[in-house]
């Protein structure tokens, strides 16, 4: 979810459900161990529950991002060993990590011992010629042994030679079998499942076979209001954080409007809303209003009201 799940992204989502725990977009450790791009590390309060993804593969470096994560509030830190990309592997992170599972124990250990937050880790089932049924326990093995006690797994094997990532989210088979199967080997390690899940009611089915997580990434941001809306009561047994769309949309005016103060542009943030209404009446206004007028220099809060009033929804809430 680079380039999506920013700190805007996240205010918005937060808006919708109290209780998801929100994951930053991948931020490299060389990026703010050496880079010194701290920046990287802003967020709202109003977003907690939320972890910081830190891409690397040295443990010292990794450490020290940890440190940095912690410092800035962040709930945990989230390792990624999934990103399949060309520039992850370049830096031999994200993916690539699945080949050498005792490098990835050897992380997880020097960040543990860095910071009191939780560490965890992100993967695939498998990469390339890997055979997941063995590489997979092994891995999970190797990182348990170093005190990671919650993992999540996105259930599809990652070609890095010959798919790009777009390809790699889709083409590779899922296997949600395995997954399960690696809660029954391993009970006692917190296993979330990615890939796949599209809806609240297959989230739910992930978690009826036993599985204790679900994270749910690019529907959640094309259709945040249909995946996130009812999942604090239907997961949590909480009450909801917004009771309409619209409420949501108004809730992040003043929010919209600090950022504009303080130098920021209105698309920076209205680019996240696109899908609130999304399959309802009014839903290709609402986006081409944002999308054509929240780009302008000028650009201020109007644009969500004109965009509000073009949902007839809204206009009843």
């Amino acid at each position: 979810m680079m380039d999506w799940t920013d700190r805007h992204c996240r205010f918005f989502h937060r808006q919708i459900s109290q209780q998801a725990l929100l994951y930053t977009e991948m931020v490299t450790a060389p990026a703010l161990v050496r880079g010194g791009a701290l920046h990287l590390l802003d967020f709202s309060p109003e977003e907690h529950p939320v972890a910081l993804q830190l891409g690397g593969s040295d443990p010292a470096e990794l450490a020290k991002a940890a440190r940095l994560g912690q410092a800035a509030g962040y709930d945990e830190i989230n390792l990624n060993c999934g990103c399949p990309s060309d520039r992850v592997q370049s830096g031999t992170f994200g993916a690539v990590l699945m080949r050498t599972p005792a490098l990835v124990a050897d992380c997880v250990r020097a960040m543990r011992e860095a910071v009191d937050i939780e560490v965890t880790v992100k993967c695939r089932i498998g990469v390339d010629e890997q055979d997941p049924e063995h590489a997979l326990p092994e891995f999970l093995a190797q990182i348990v042994a170093a005190g990671c006690e919650r993992v999540t797994i996105h259930a599809r094997k990652a070609w890095l030679q010959g798919l790009s990532p777009k390809e790699n989210r889709s083409v590779p088979p899922l296997d949600h079998d395995l997954v399960c199967r690696m809660k029954q080997l391993f009970p006692h390690l917190h296993i979330s499942i990615n890939g796949g899940i599209e809806d609240l009611a297959a989230a739910r089915l992930m978690l009826e076979r036993g599985l204790d997580g679900v994270m749910i990434g690019r529907a959640a941001y094309h259709q945040p209001w249909s995946v996130l809306a009812e999942a604090d009561a239907a997961i949590w047994c909480a009450a909801p954080r917004r009771t309409s769309r619209s409420d949501v949309a108004r809730a992040m005016i003043p929010y919209a409007e600090a950022h504009l103060s303080a130098g920021g542009r209105l698309h920076q943030i209205t680019r996240h809303m696109m899908g609130l209404f999304a399959g309802q009446p009014g839903a290709r206004a609402w986006r081409r209003t944002l999308s054509e007028e929240g780009v302008r220099d000028d650009a201020d809060t109007r644009v969500i009201e004109a965009a509000l009033a073009m949902v007839p929804s809204a206009q009843a809430a």
